[in-house]
């Protein structure tokens, strides 16, 4: 059976947690991020190799050294989501996976 919450008024609903985000739809476009009130997700850089890597704040999209060919947006800690689905609502690829907790 699904965890409930209820909202300030005592209406019951079901909290959709963020399980996954796919890579290969993902375009590391930070809404998600953005709207996220927690830390929940971060953003890596994906190497012509495929490894997903660190990005560091000074990166801006030229990198000097070439190895991050794209950007996306990665789960650092699943545990602090709160189901308030508010990063699937912004994404623009549909890239995310949201599931109920079972009790």
């Amino acid at each position: 059976m699904p965890i409930t919450a209820f909202t300030r008024d005592g209406t019951e609903y079901v909290p959709l947690f963020l399980t996954a985000i796919d890579a290969a739809k993902c375009i590391g476009c930070g809404r998600c991020y953005k709207v996220c009130g927690r830390p929940v997700m971060t953003l890596r850089g994906v190497t012509e190799d495929g490894a997903i890597v660190e990005v560091s704040e000074d990166d801006d999209d030229d990198d000097d050294d070439g190895d991050i060919v794209r950007k996306i947006m990665v789960m650092v800690d699943a545990g602090a989501c709160v189901g308030c689905g508010a990063c699937n609502r912004v994404c623009p690829k549909d890239c995310q996976t949201h599931a109920a907790a079972e009790a």
